[in-house]
């Protein structure tokens, strides 16, 4: 294959994925660096990476949302997508895989982060996006090529095909051998690599390594099998083919070797994805875009800028888009651009269209959300793909320290969701409180950085309020009497109330057996309303459930009579009577279902153990190799923080869902502690 014929594919769109610090933003600083789109690469810790741009990711010195950066490589242009590779802001990156040619997956040769990138490899796996390993920090390897390969291997569902090997000096690398090239080159630091002889024991390595990538590739490819068994060296041009073949059929996934920070083997990556990665064509295919002469694309990511307004980052797909066209969404509604722009970093420059392959940011489209498909055509589209935000694991509720900022806080609030769909806004029906529900610590300390320097507001937070309830016992009958005269029309309701228990579930219930019109009939639903004002808050505080309540006797006043004197008396007929009914706290209870990596297991174990959980049992994940799920129950109360020891126990890489199962109830001190503090609380 010719090494420097342009390649037919258009604009290209690349996703820069891996585990937490694995360098994935110095990569991208390596690559717009090489190629000329900046001077010299920034620096992650110096806070002058075009990547991590946002006040709050210079803040915490790393990636928290996803950054677009065009650049252009031997003709071709290159849109590169560095996603976060935290778990907490991983909804970036699932959103904009479908729309991306090819993904570099950055790691380094660590055990501990295997369970990170086997989560990211199988995301790519099941989407069907083809994948080059930039195996990183090469210059810092204490293990040999073939021992790292073999323990990255397991995270892979598809063979780890080494590109390339390491020229040893010592302990050091200098270099390395192209197995595709068959060439030698030694690394200058922020340079170009030299080209140097092959020769003595790389070249015997070279052999050896080169026949075993062959014997892979050998695997689907009954020509190149045959030749390799005859001992006939396969001409290059038919090698590359097939590397190029198998990494879009999803068959294999290439390895390469290099050390960002030094800008060492980017130009190698570069020419891999020039050469093999495909194009916008194979993408509109893998994705079922439909024959058509309309520009379609792909939104992947929301923003709003301070001045620009709000931003929807596309690619698109197919077609050529102009500016100020009028674009159908997926979900409903049509909208016109208000301008076209060039996205690198965190500038932007306007353009006057875009063309199939292009990845570029289209201003002020209201109705159009994360995930839409659009088009310039008459009809709205199908939408392309779905990409659901994992369920929140953690929430704090949260308020503007000033009142007048109240609206201000909920129009906020919404652009957040808007720009990240997996944090999640919850009205609390009992507390008024709003919940914000995230990915983790960092994702909620993240957007309430966000809400205070963007938006200007001031928060107050703290943890949720937990659901607990309260019932009873014991039933009793009582009466509930309300009288009053001030002149004119007095008030007069008379109830007798008979209060028992119901089944753990089982809710409220009220029914009325009265006789003789002791009650008249158009006063029953008011005596109904003043039962459910009662059970809001019982005599432990909290709302009570699990009760039946049936109206028996009662007596009226033809004149003073009233609905809200009825209603009254049921209320005072239902606080009276609760306290006698033995009343006691109930606690929500949750299925838990957690999954971690096997070795970790007994510490989730512990963990459970420790927060009154019950386990349930345990298994191994389903398609999973080397993961557990385990199974508890657990007191809401219990779950707040669950996450935060999760994390820790599994390097970032366990998570768990939860679903309500019942209410039971807590006795003794544990009750105690809880009705004492909510009252202080109140």
């Amino acid at each position: 294959m010719g090494q420097d014929v342009r390649s037919p594919r258009g604009p290209r769109c690349i996703a820069l994925v891996g585990p937490f610090q694995s360098g994935k933003t110095t990569l991208l600083e390596a690559i717009l660096a090489r190629t000329g789109a900046i001077p010299r690469a920034g620096s992650v810790d110096a806070g002058t990476s075009v990547g991590d741009a946002s006040a709050e990711a210079r803040h915490h010195k790393m990636t928290v949302g996803l950054t677009a950066a065009t650049t252009s490589f031997m003709g071709d242009s290159y849109t590169f997508l560095d996603c976060p590779g935290s778990v907490e802001f991983a909804h970036d990156m699932r959103a904009v895989l479908p729309a991306v040619d090819a993904a570099i997956v950055v790691c380094e040769a660590d055990e501990k982060k295997l369970p990170q990138l086997q989560i990211i490899l199988r995301e790519l796996e099941e989407l069907k996006i083809p994948r080059f390993l930039f195996l990183n920090k090469i210059d810092r390897a204490n293990k040999r090529i073939r021992e790292s390969l073999a323990m990255l291997q397991p995270a892979s569902r598809v063979p780890l095909v080494l590109r390339q090997i390491p020229i040893w000096k010592g302990e050091l690398i200098e270099g390395f051998v192209d197995l595709a090239l068959e060439r030698a080159f030694i690394y200058r630091e922020h340079k170009a690599s030299e080209v140097v002889a092959l020769e003595g024991g790389d070249l015997d390595r070279e052999k050896e390594a080169r026949f075993s990538m062959l014997e892979k590739l050998a695997d689907h490819d009954d020509a190149l099998m045959e030749q390799l068994l005859e001992d006939i060296q396969p001409p290059r041009d038919a090698v590359f083919d097939d590397l190029a073949r198998e990494l879009r059929e999803g068959l294999i996934c290439p390895v390469l070797l290099g050390a960002a920070a030094r800008e060492n083997g980017v130009l190698r990556l570069m020419k891999a994805l020039r050469h093999e990665a495909p194009g916008v064509a194979e993408t509109a295919k893998r994705l079922g875009v439909p024959e058509t002469k309309d520009a379609l694309g792909f939104v992947f990511k929301t923003l709003h800028s301070q001045h620009g307004g709000k931003l929807s980052l596309t690619r698109l797909l197919a077609g050529h888009l102009d500016d100020g066209a009028t674009l159908q969404s997926s979900s409903g509604g049509a909208s016109r651009i208000s301008g076209i722009l060039a996205v690198n970093g965190a500038y932007e420059t306007k353009r006057a269209s875009a063309e199939a392959g292009d990845t570029v940011a289209l201003a002020k489209l209201d109705p159009v959300r994360t995930g839409d498909t659009v088009t310039n055509g008459k009809a709205p589209p199908a939408a392309l793909a779905a990409s659901e935000p994992t369920p929140p694991v953690l929430a704090i509720s949260v308020a503007a320290t000033d009142r007048k900022d109240d609206v201000k806080l909920g129009q906020a609030l919404m652009r957040l969701h808007e720009e990240d769909p997996s944090l999640v806004i919850v009205q609390n029906p009992q507390t008024h409180d709003t919940v914000l529900w995230g990915q983790g610590e960092m994702h909620l300390r993240v957007a309430s950085e966000r809400l205070r320097d963007r938006f200007g507001i001031k928060l107050a937070s703290h943890p949720p309020a937990i659901g607990y309830q309260e019932t009873i016992r014991k039933p009793i009958t009582q009466r509930g009497r309300h009288k009053k005269q001030s002149g004119g029309h007095g008030q007069f309701g008379d109830v007798v109330l008979d209060i028992r228990p119901m089944p753990r579930g089982d809710g409220f219930k009220f029914s009325e057996k009265v006789v003789g019109g002791a009650v008249p009939r158009n006063y029953i639903g008011a005596v109904e309303e003043g039962v459910v004002d009662g059970l809001t808050r019982g005599p432990l505080g909290f709302p009570v459930t699990d009760v039946q309540v049936t109206l028996t006797d009662g007596s009226y006043h033809s004149v003073d009579s009233s609905d809200l004197a009825f209603r009254t008396a049921a209320r005072i007929g239902l606080n009276e009577g609760l306290p006698q009914c033995q009343p006691v706290l109930l606690e929500p209870i949750h299925v838990v279902e957690i999954v971690c990596p096997t070795d970790a297991t007994a510490k989730i174990n512990a963990i459970l153990s420790a927060r009154r959980g019950q386990i349930l049992g345990f298994d191994t994940r389903d398609g999973w190799n080397g993961w557990d799920c385990v199974r508890a129950m657990m007191p809401e109360a219990e779950i707040g923080e669950l996450i935060v020891e999760l994390r820790s126990a599994t390097a970032g890489a366990g998570s768990f869902t939860r679903q309500f199962d019942h209410m039971a109830e807590v006795t003794g001190r544990a009750a105690d502690q809880i009705i004492a503090a909510h009252q202080h609380a109140a």
